[in-house]
């Protein structure tokens, strides 16, 4: 297996500490990158200037996807919302659609795009301590609205990730107890999943499997929260090369730049008790992986 180590020198945005960094994506048109904090901010990176600008959410947010138009749509606690940015430092929210949840203490979590802009996103029990598997997967078009996939039993779904053809669905459950893997066959014409079955058993490691992205060669790389480390894995499911980084809790990685070639990592940040062990968490990670991505589908409009 090849290991390489990232240093702390590739650490980017100095004044940004993130309690639950997720769901970076680039954007090609206006050269910057988005992510999230998952207590409810968005954050854009201009890379020109390297200004950083933040906007706050009236709820948690799970995830993020941007539009054809560039426009947001961020994943909360009530439902799924479009998102408009002003002047200020507040962000309105538009649902597009709402959820009732099975239990309470419940959010959406993970998501992505498929490669025909239909939306992947998951939910989840927020006190992980519990093991709740009330978490599954949905799908969400304008046409149809939010759906169930009939796939549950998660207690922290993550890692979705699409095949570069489109035709295979990768996710995560990312809780202590479980840190598997899964792939699923895809229908790219309906839109619907089938034939779970694992694709890497990550127990015997340290890192938890976290959000993920995959490359041009097909492989799929997930971050190891835990671990300090973004592990990749060829369409095989064997674990090829592991990326060391600075940041103990990685949480999701992604590729982009003008060439695909960069590839941007969030990380958590907890409070105090982190920072005692981890200098680095909360922060950002901006360095050259070796692999090129696949820039990010975007929300169909219809």
């Amino acid at each position: 297996m090849d290991i390489r180590t990232v240093d702390a020198g590739s650490l980017i945005c100095p004044e940004v500490r993130n309690t639950v960094g997720e769901s970076p994506v680039w954007e090609n048109t206006t050269k910057c990158w988005w992510w999230i904090d998952q207590k409810g901010k968005i954050f854009r990176l201009d890379s020109a200037s390297g200004e950083v600008r933040h906007w706050s959410l009236a709820e948690k947010t799970g995830c993020m996807v941007l539009r054809p138009d560039n426009r947001l749509v961020c994943c909360c606690e009530t439902g799924i919302f479009d998102v408009a940015l002003g002047d200020g430092a507040e962000a309105s929210m538009s649902r597009i659609a709402a959820i009732t949840h099975p239990e309470a203490g419940m959010r959406f979590n993970d998501g992505r795009c498929d490669r025909q802009g239909r939306l992947w996103v998951s939910t989840f029990v927020m006190d992980t301590t519990l093991g709740d598997a009330a978490g599954e997967w949905f799908r969400f078009t304008g046409k149809d609205g939010l759906t169930r996939s009939g796939f549950g039993d998660f207690v922290i779904p993550n890692g979705s990730a699409f095949s570069p053809d489109g035709r295979r669905f990768y996710c995560a459950d990312s809780h202590r107890d479980v840190r598997m893997l899964w792939v699923f066959d895809y229908d790219i014409d309906a839109g619907s999943l089938s034939n779970k079955r694992p694709f890497a058993d990550l127990r015997d490691v340290v890192g938890r499997p976290d959000g993920a992205a995959v490359d041009t060669d097909g492989c799929y790389w997930v971050c190891g929260i835990d671990e300090a480390c973004i592990m990749r894995f060829t369409p095989e499911g064997v674990m090829d090369r592991k990326i060391l980084i600075p940041m103990q809790k990685p949480t999701m990685c992604s590729f982009g730049g003008a060439d695909q070639r960069t590839m941007l990592v969030t990380s958590l940040c907890r409070g105090e008790a982190d920072l005692e062990t981890d200098p680095y968490a909360g922060r950002l990670l901006m360095f050259q992986p070796g692999s090129q991505g696949i820039a990010e589908p975007r929300l169909a409009d219809a």
